[in-house]
């Protein structure tokens, strides 16, 4: 007698359930190769219909597309939602795209996010397609504010901003009191830039546990949500329901800001009436004379272009700028022979009986090659921000289509074994003149013409805030490693782990405690 097993009831549903399941995602991976194959797109994952790639994707996107990578190749393609994006990670596909074909390439995708943080409507340097509305703008960032003569004029006050910040980290110091560093180095920063801008800070020295704190916060929240994948962006259609809440939290962000400066302009403009001829005469002064004259006589500039700018150069500066610093304090920390490395130079250079300043910066050698190697391990924007070509074009022998999303995946470039010497590594003496094994190159990341490094991209869409950034970063590490040591606070370890975002953090802030290291007590409240 033959006994037939009949399978229980819940195993014959499952069973109904996969096989129609399993045809489908075999006839949607046939026809994305197929479409792939006609259209001469790069590989890449098949993903599933409607949604592609969307159910498996990693939210560290810069290690998930260097994974990906290492499977179909330095360019690829991927469809996320309704999106195609293009992720690039190779230099020499890098120079395709941000060299050869910039024309193309200059314009920029803006997550919806973004679009809701515009004042009036009006596009910034950071989203604005290249034209007459962006070379305005940048002119005025560049020629007005961030030329050597722009940062040579707030020289002084970029001193008194620092000194600030020494007084009160020895403070902290002094009662062995914690400090978030990537925090302080913030708020120094912001009150460099907001002084250079229209002379005031966001906060003083008695401020920063409250006022300081609040506006670093409101700043976190905005980076958090541009870098937080939208259904808005990846199903367009769907814009309109704001299903995750992001553009109504950023349009009440931008309104928190449009109160600000708002207030900031006002006062301004009565200072303007009551001095005249005697106002300060500040990159926000210039704006506004700009904004009064209706522009340049080719381009419209308004007073939301105004504030867009502002609003731009506080934001993007600061988090950038501190987030270095605070990557640098880390892996110093980290490795003591570095550690011992920088302080022997700053003791050379500057001694203990002194404060470093500006003007011993040049002769900071190795302190320089620490800020390049935190650099290459920890760009700032691992995947800059995305690029959209004008027409359908060709990179490294592949179409990518006009209006799709191109990645270049910055942080995977500065970790290609081809190019660096044991690139997980953290070693500043690779950067040494001439050092056999990385090339001998000078690694200048400030023209962004070298493609196997460049923290701040390339081509006309380069970081315009490249000097500004370079000079705050060197400061403010060289005052941190100079004026103080470092320890943990007692019962906690190192943690070297990044979070993704548009700007790369640290996914734990570094708290450590301060023991001032300088001869004497008053070097601190010169």
């Amino acid at each position: 007698m033959v006994t037939t097993m009949v399978p229980p009831p819940n195993n014959l549903v499952c069973a109904a359930l996969l096989v129609p399941a399993a045809v489908l995602y075999l006839v949607a991976v046939t026809v994305t190769r197929r479409r792939r194959r006609r259209s001469g797109l790069p590989p890449g994952p098949m993903g599933l219909p409607v949604v592609g790639s969307l159910p498996f994707i990693d939210l560290n996107l810069h290690t998930y597309f260097a994974g990906l990578a290492a499977k179909h190749g330095p360019i690829l393609s991927i469809q996320l939602g309704s999106k195609l994006d293009i992720v690039v990670s190779s230099p020499e596909l890098a120079r395709e795209v941000l060299r050869d074909q910039d024309a193309a390439f200059a314009n920029r995708v803006m997550p919806d996010a973004g679009n809701a943080l515009s004042f009036g409507g009006e596009e910034n340097i950071l989203g604005s397609p290249v034209g007459p509305t962006w070379r305005l703008q940048r002119r005025l960032c560049v020629h007005e504010m961030l030329s050597p003569a722009g940062l040579a004029a707030v020289h002084g006050l970029r001193m008194r901003e620092f000194r600030s910040t020494l007084r009160y980290l020895h403070a902290s110091a002094t009662s062995a009191r914690p400090v978030d560093v990537g925090a302080q180095m913030f708020l120094n920063t912001m009150n460099v830039i907001t002084g250079a801008m229209w002379g005031g800070t966001v906060c003083s020295d008695a401020e920063r546990a409250t006022v300081g704190a609040e506006f670093r916060g409101l700043v976190d929240e905005l980076t958090a949500m541009l870098g937080t994948p939208n259904l808005s962006d990846l199903f367009p259609a769907l814009a309109p329901l704001d299903l995750q809440g992001i553009r109504g939290k950023m349009e009440g962000i931008r309104a928190r800001f449009d109160q600000m400066l708002t207030r900031i302009i006002q006062q301004r403009q009565r200072e303007q009436q009551e001095e005249g001829a005697g106002a300060a005469d500040d990159f926000l002064e210039r704006m506004l004379r700009m904004e009064k004259e209706g522009g340049d006589g080719k381009t419209a500039f308004t007073m939301d272009h105004v504030k867009s700018m502002l609003l731009e150069m506080v934001v993007g500066g600061t988090e950038t700028t501190s987030t270095t610093v605070e990557w640098a304090m880390a892996e110093v920390m980290h490795s003591p022979e570095v550690l011992r490395k920088v302080r022997q130079e700053l003791d050379t250079v500057v001694g203990r009986d002194a404060v470093v300043e500006e003007s011993h910066l040049p002769h900071l050698h190795y302190l320089r090659m620490v800020i390049k190697e935190t650099l290459r391990l920890h760009p700032p924007l691992p995947l800059l921000v995305p690029h959209s070509p004008s027409a359908t074009s060709t990179v490294g022998g592949y179409s990518v289509p006009e209006g799709s999303r191109v990645f270049i995946n910055v942080w995977a470039i500065h970790r290609n074994p081809l190019v660096w010497n044991e690139p997980v590594e953290f070693n500043p003496e690779r950067f040494a003149a001439g050092k056999e094994g990385d090339g001998g190159k000078k690694w200048d990341f400030t023209s962004g013409k070298q493609f196997d490094y460049m923290p701040f991209g390339s081509g006309r869409r380069i970081c315009a805030g490249i000097a500004m950034a370079d000079k705050m970063t060197a400061y403010s590490l060289a005052m941190l490693l100079q004026a103080f040591d470092w320890k943990l606070p007692e019962g906690t370890q190192l943690d070297l782990a990044d979070k993704f975002g548009i700007v790369m953090k640290k996914a734990t802030p570094l708290v450590t405690i301060p023991t001032p290291r300088l001869s004497n007590p008053d070097l601190y409240h010169s």
